[in-house]
């Protein structure tokens, strides 16, 4: 059968109507990936809002005495009058002996000891000074080689109560067989003023749970990495990881 008569302007029409189905289509797969984007991007921005409200709830809002002795006690430098409750920790019979982690390498015990004249004696007998660390993941590196070198099983750890949270991850990280007591110091703005209030504060919050963050990953990435040599029998990377795998356990 012969096609019927060609109708002038019928294809332009009907090519024109598939062009704006064609961009109708494409403006709706559009908005619904900026829709999914929006969405993921709020989702994201809450569940942050949400870690940094339970990473405050976290920071002690006074100092507590431990309530049980440690072998050892560690002090973090790098906050006011960290070392001086350390050293007070270490006085009253908290722990045997106390490791000063992150000192500057110039500094020497009597440096430090000539800030706290009344316990000048301690710092003879009972003070180790550890200048190699740089960070806090350092800090829990020398700490766990001070640890091993003296047998100690339990660890008191003074730092600030805006970094006791970090300090923990990357100590347990470390010494997954070693019981740890936090004990936070609690600085002079934290006590005088709300930290909401202080920019200065806020900002040293928030940079503070990003690294916590940032701990909190590479920690958990290690145990995937541990799961995975434990499932598939990888016996090459087993060796270390393995044992602290079995020590966190038992702990």
């Amino acid at each position: 059968m012969g096609k019927g008569p060609r109708v002038p302007g019928m294809d332009s029409k009907t090519d024109q109507t598939g062009q704006n189905t064609a961009s109708g289509v494409v403006r709706a797969r559009r908005w619904s990936v900026r829709r999914l984007v929006l969405a993921a991007g709020a989702l994201i921005v809450l569940a942050i809002a949400a870690g940094f409200g339970l990473f405050l709830v976290q920071l002690s809002s006074e100092e507590r005495r431990p309530q049980t002795n440690a072998d050892g006690i560690v002090v973090l430098t790098g906050g006011s009058s960290r070392v001086a409750d350390a050293m007070e920790l270490l006085a009253s019979g908290y722990g045997k002996r106390l490791l000063i982690s992150g000192v500057y390498p110039a500094n020497r015990s009597n440096d430090i000891g000539r800030s706290l004249p009344e316990r000048q004696a301690m710092f003879k007998c009972c003070v180790d000074l550890d200048h190699s660390a740089v960070n806090t993941r350092s800090n829990a590196t020398e700490t766990k080689r001070w640890v091993s070198e003296r047998g100690f099983r339990s660890l008191i750890v003074v730092t600030s109560n805006y970094h006791m949270p970090r300090a923990i991850v990357e100590m347990s990280h470390s010494m997954p067989d070693v019981t740890l007591i936090p004990f936070a110091v609690i600085g002079d703005k934290w006590r005088d003023e709300p930290w909401w209030s202080n920019a200065a504060t806020f900002r040293l919050l928030l940079t503070e749970y990003v690294k916590y963050l940032v701990a909190e990953v590479r920690a958990r990435a290690d145990w995937v990495d541990i799961a995975l040599a434990l499932i598939f029998d990888d016996k090459p990377r087993q060796g270390e990881a393995v044992k602290r795998a079995s020590a966190a356990v038992v702990r």
